[in-house]
């Protein structure tokens, strides 16, 4: 993990020496002489990794590497920017001209002085790497980024489908879907209990969402309760589950207390045959704290509860369904690991020996057959499979099974070191959380994971989280259209993150309960209390991350802003958005600032207009619209603008480095002129008027995905203009369309939703040569649909819905040939679909966004 924090530090300093031409030759000098200790260090690093473990004096050698070169980046930003001011100054007489240069040789002096206190210490890591006997066996280091990245940018589209029951539990999910759907009008629950990794909630979710659950139960609720738990978020998850999440909703319920939320949600419940499913709970207390309120309405409602405790499920309630979950048998668990190898087909007679008895010593615990899987499909040969085997094998005590730790040990030290860190980025969010894919490949971009080189840095991100993926380290939550849009890690893969974190150093938790956190740390991460963590002395400290995950935090206000957060680079508060919290204007001086979430917010300052270096900004404020200052505009650097903002940004087209832009809407795009946005790749824009002209988007030349949504009964401007945009692959188009335009050829991907077509749209969409997925949700009031020979060439997924009036749909002998997914929702006159189509695989709702 050093080697990152050490290649983090180089480049910032060879960026530094180029971006600071006019620097004092001596000063320069001791730059590069610091840059090249580093390099030097660098190469010595894996020899040191590898021994850290079990000596604690190397393992010191290492942190104190991380400390000088956290503290080597701290100098040179807190120079650049401080230099930076003088430069932007208006020189309107000679005392002003004095004052910058005394500032600026006060900074030369400073810099040159702390660079000589590194100096000493690099020294001093020098003599002790030949006591410790730490040798060069990474002679690569310092080359650039490894071939690795590489193989790891996203080759194919979204890799793998989780959302499988495991093998052998057919039998178990037909089991408890009949006690749920039972024809017993009490209200009654349903335990699963086994140990961790054993497939709890990926069987769980396999019930909440089958068909025949969702049919029988109108109102269904998820909610994640943890070791950690606060019963009042819980209520209102489940209330805004049911209710929905409009901005009435939210402002109540953060009023409300916890007796006020308990019997809101039974009234609420009551009239109702509801599933509630409860995930994850550690302690009777937790289910007693929620159980009052799910009302019995004698209407047959269930609720299913998830835990590790066999006395939580028995406990849970007197007439209840309890079910222990059982491991997998042998020929399940080879089963199982057969299905997540990437690769089958290389396995020779020997490999498929070593796989077995590794399998067997995994003793029919899923998690651990899953991991094990993704960890050899990484591994080429039989020498690599058996150095697996040996390394496993040496923490295994006469016939015992292997530790899951074990293995979960094994597969995180595989990984590079890029993908340790991006690995270790899921322990700073909460448990169960559900991670959203383009979020943490923007935090990761923030944080200089992600190396710079001829490929975009958000492909190569996503190219790391696919890699994760596919070693069943990182789960897949949600997908849409072949790619990751939600994912998580499995709690005990999230209690190995914040193990291997706190070991090295790479982030720590705020605990309210000592009231402490660790100050050797770079990020800190607070789940609770916020208020309270604000209150410690963080001034000496060189803080890269905050991140808040605390719903009752609303105060952001500091003394001291600018020197207790002056380095930090990722800045992310994720408050209740009812609380309406107010954004202090000294967050501009929050000079290196790179990404900047804000969960709870509608009012940015203007002082936002400083941050040059911003990447990311998101604001999020529930139903409201934000307001963004117009100086945003000046933020050349914004790649990701995610934000419903009201008022028009007439400099957007300044911001040339922008990739996407989320949440516009159309009254602020009408007068702009995109022609410099070179760079952008997806494009949001709702509240769409009739009277509007978008044909200013025909000059968005790398443009790949472009969203419109017509407001309320609203119809569609001409669309002619889309044929312009010849890279575009997926097109969402929401409101009503008066004619269906011709497309460009590129298209992969359309949804067509309320487009209240009069005429047959199959024979123009029939065309399209690289069309692979296609949503129609109430595009079209005609009686039937017409797919002719030859049409829909590379079609693979079909989704019909609301289409109330058709009754026919003729499809071609030879169209659809590569036809491998259908649904069909809300399509009550169709009589029937064409015989081809019958043996095709039926998509779930949940396929629709």
């Amino acid at each position: 993990m050093a080697d990152a924090f050490l290649s983090f530090a180089v480049q910032n300093l060879g960026d530094f020496l180029i971006q600071q031409v006019s620097l004092r030759k001596n000063l320069r000098k001791e730059i590069e002489w610091l840059r090249n200790e580093l390099l030097f260090i660098q190469s010595f690093l894996k020899d040191a990794e590898q021994k850290q473990s079990g000596d604690h004096r190397v393992q010191q050698w290492v942190f104190e590497i991380n400390s000088i070169a956290n503290d080597a980046v701290a100098i040179l930003e807190t120079y650049s920017f401080e230099a930076g001011k003088g430069d932007d100054d208006e020189f309107a007489s000679r005392l002003k001209a004095c004052v910058c240069i005394y500032r600026k040789e006060k900074k030369f002096y400073n810099v040159a002085e702390e660079i000589q206190s590194l100096k000493q210490r690099i020294i001093d890591i020098s003599r002790k790497r030949e006591t410790y006997g730490i040798t060069n066996i990474n002679s690569n280091a310092g080359e650039g980024p490894s071939n690795q990245i590489t193989t790891l940018r996203r080759t194919t589209s979204y890799v793998d489908d989780q959302d499988y029951i495991f093998v052998g539990l057919q039998d178990v999910v037909q089991k408890l879907l009949a006690q749920l759907l039972k024809a017993e009008p009490r209200r009654s629950v349903l335990s699963i209990h086994g140990m961790g990794g054993l497939g709890k909630t990926t069987l769980a979710r396999k019930l909440y969402t089958s068909p025949n659950i969702v049919s029988s139960f109108p109102t269904r609720a998820w909610i994640c309760v943890s070791q950690e738990y606060n019963t009042m978020d819980l209520l209102r998850n489940i209330i805004k589950s049911v209710q929905g999440r409009t901005k009435e909703t939210l402002d109540l319920l953060e009023r409300m207390t916890e007796g006020d939320l308990e019997i809101y949600l039974r009234d609420l419940l009551k009239e109702r045959k509801y599933l509630v499913m409860v995930d994850d709970v550690w302690q009777k207390e937790a289910w007693e704290s929620l159980k009052r309120a799910f009302p019995d309405g004698k209407n047959g409602s269930r609720v299913i509860i998830t835990t590790r405790k066999e006395d939580v499920a028995e406990r849970a309630d007197n007439g209840g369904f309890v079910h222990k979950l059982r491991f997998l048998s042998q020929e399940e668990s080879r089963d199982l690991f057969s299905r997540k190898l990437l690769d089958v087909r290389s396995m020779v007679p020997e490999m498929e020996s070593l796989a077995k008895d590794m399998v067997e010593k995994c003793r029919g615990l899923p998690l651990a057959i899953v991991v094990l899987s993704g960890l050899l499909s990484h591994k080429k040969g039989l020498y690599e499979w058996q150095k697996v085997k040996d390394h496993l094998w040496k923490n295994i005590k006469e016939d015992k099974s292997i530790e899951i730790c074990n293995i979960l040990s094994l597969s995180y030290n595989d990984l590079s070191t890029a993908l340790k860190q991006c690995f270790l980025y899921f322990g700073i969010f909460p448990e169960d959380k559900m991670v959203g894919a383009d979020n943490i490949i923007r935090l990761w971009m923030a944080e200089g994971f992600i190396p710079r080189g001829e490929e975009r840095m958000e492909d190569v991100a996503e190219g790391f989280l696919n890699e994760l993926i596919r070693r069943n380290l990182v789960q897949v939550a949600k997908t849409f259209w072949e790619r990751v849009t939600e994912c998580r890690v499995h709690d005990l893969l999230h209690d190995l993150a914040i193990q291997k974190a706190l070991e090295v150093n790479f982030f720590d938790i705020y605990d309210p309960r000592s009231h402490s956190i660790s100050s050797l740390c770079i990020r800190h991460v607070i789940h609770s209390e916020g208020e309270r963590y604000l209150s410690l002395d963080l001034s000496n400290l060189k803080l890269r991350s905050i991140m808040f995950f605390d719903p009752d935090f609303c105060k952001m206000s500091l003394k001291n802003f600018r020197s207790v957060f002056q380095h930090l680079y990722v800045l992310y508060l994720d408050m209740n958005v009812g609380n309406m919290c107010i954004v202090p204007d000294a967050i501009g001086s929050l000079y290196h600032l790179k990404f900047l979430s804000l969960r709870g917010f509608h009012v940015v300052p203007s002082s936002i207009g400083n941050l040059k270096n911003l990447q990311t900004l998101v604001v999020f404020a529930g139903g409201y619209t934000c307001q963004l200052p117009q100086n945003i505009a000046t933020l050349i650097n914004l790649r990701h603008l995610i934000s419903p903002y009201s008022e028009p940004l007439k400099g957007i087209c300044k911001l040339t480095s922008l990739q996407v832009v989320d949440g516009i809407y159309c009254d602020q795009w009408k007068n702009v002129d995109p022609v410099d946005l070179v760079n952008l790749r997806e494009l949001r824009m709702s509240y769409i008027k009739r009277s509007y002209s978008l044909n200013n988007i025909s000059s968005l030349k790398n443009l790949s995905t472009l969203s419109l949504c017509c407001l309320y009964s609203e119809s569609f401007p001409d669309l002619e203009f889309v044929n312009c945009c010849e890279k575009l692959q997926k097109l969402f188009l929401y409101g009503r369309i008066e004619k269906l335009p011709l497309f460009p050829n590129s298209i992969t991907m359309m949804l067509l939703e309320n487009s209240k077509l009069t005429e047959d749209p199959m024979p123009i969409l029939g065309m399209w040569p690289n069309l692979r997925n296609l949503h129609l949700v109430g595009p079209y009031e005609g009686k039937e649909i017409m797919c002719s020979d030859n049409s829909f060439s590379q079609l693979e997924f079909l989704h019909l819905g609301n289409l109330s009036k058709l009754e026919r749909w003729h499809l071609g002998t030879s169209a659809m040939p590569l036809i491998k997914g259908l649904g069909i929702h809300n399509c009550p006159n169709l009589k029937e679909i064409p015989e081809r189509m019958k043996d095709v695989e039926l998509l779930k709702r949940d396929y629709m966004l």
